[in-house]
């Protein structure tokens, strides 16, 4: 450490030692988070309504059909809005950015998650996060395109409809056991949950789970 000529104090700060930084640092913004809550909350909607619908108990049990018809297609139109209301948000696009991008130790975490090791390296997201983002973003503007052709019967002709309707209930489907896997997974990670929930997580955590974005 070094000083220049006339100056009153170093020219750089020491590094605080690990016991003086804080327990605690910020993973989410709260942009980012009620970006999440708003899309949780419209896919649920659409997964609990379509269920309403397929099942036969359900829908003897919920009765009032023209009505969850209705939540059902509108909670499935709004489901982007959130996610363009993020786009004004920075971190959110930077996170963005990060999660549609593969890195070398992406490849190292599923690998390492195919022969169970414990010890897998990961930026702020795993790779099994960004598989996961991908795969719903996916299938969600596919359910939505196939819903759409659903509504507005008169804009295609039925063969295509029929296809339509045969896409997105197995996708939906699909959709189902998916997020269902990752409420499991949630279910099982509380310093996770806590950071969507509250935006911090501990600093030892964030070191153990994500060294890539927080060595």
């Amino acid at each position: 450490m070094t000083s220049t000529p006339g100056s009153a104090g170093p020219t750089a700060a020491p590094t605080p030692p690990r016991s003086e930084l804080p327990t605690r640092v910020t993973r989410f913004t709260r942009s980012q988070r009620l970006v999440h809550r708003a899309t949780a909350v419209l896919t649920l909607t659409c997964i609990g309504t379509a269920a309403c619908l397929y099942l036969p108990f359900l829908a003897e049990l919920v009765g009032r059909r023209h009505l969850v018809v209705t939540v059902h297609i509108w909670s499935g139109v709004l489901m982007p809005v959130p996610y363009f209301l993020g786009l004004f948000s920075r971190p959110f696009r930077v996170d963005l950015s990060v999660l549609g991008r593969f890195t070398p130790h992406d490849r190292q975490w599923l690998r390492a998650a195919r022969r169970r090791q414990l010890a897998r390296p990961a930026g702020k997201f795993n790779a099994g996060q960004k598989l996961y983002a991908g795969w719903v973003a996916g299938a969600a503007l596919v359910m939505l395109g196939t819903g759409l052709l659903m509504w507005f019967t008169h804009l295609s002709p039925l063969t295509w409809r029929t296809g339509a309707t045969f896409v997105h209930d197995w996708l939906a489907l699909a959709m189902g056991v998916v997020i269902a896997g990752h409420l499991w997974m949630a279910a099982g990670r509380p310093e996770a949950r806590r950071g969507m929930r509250t935006g911090e997580v501990d600093r030892e955590w964030a070191r153990s789970e994500h060294p890539h974005w927080h060595p």
